[in-house]
């Protein structure tokens, strides 16, 4: 098995960043390069709805220049090693961007960090992560923050 590519989506939560030093571990194992992935949620794709407002487009600027800053020190101390580190921010529901990406990129691992979920709740909850499983191009790795 060759893994050159892995992608880790992030919230920027305590999760994620309990699975940065998964993806950290095997982008080294592998010498791999690392994507660090951020989806600002899309309100007017998740809608279906247009809003012709230049806040609206000010705001998901601001956003993504935030979101990118976030990613550029997210973890930087556990992946200061790392030398192939590229920070990505998208716009548009997010676990189709993540699948999208994956597939774009020829992604070989997925790592994403979730709560740990039981029964009931974990039907319900966890949605994103649900979807990146069922649709990824490859393997996806949950890491459970216990």
């Amino acid at each position: 098995m060759k893994i050159n590519k892995i992608l880790l989506p992030t919230d920027f939560s305590d999760e994620s960043l309990y699975a940065l030093s998964y993806a950290v571990d095997l982008a080294k194992l592998f010498n791999a390069k690392l994507y660090l992935f951020h989806v600002i949620y899309d309100i007017e794709k998740a809608s279906n709805l247009h809003i012709p407002h230049p806040s609206i487009t000010e705001l998901y600027k601001d956003l993504e220049q935030h979101a990118l800053k976030n990613l550029n020190s997210f973890g930087v101390d556990l992946r200061e090693d790392l030398k192939d580190v590229e920070a990505v921010v998208k716009r548009g529901i997010p676990y189709e961007e993540i699948i999208k990406f994956a597939k774009d990129k020829d992604i070989d691992l997925i790592i994403i960090g979730t709560l740990p979920r039981s029964g009931v709740e974990r039907f319900f909850v966890g949605s994103t992560t649900q979807r990146v499983i069922r649709n990824a191009p490859c393997p996806v790795l949950v890491v459970t923050k216990k």
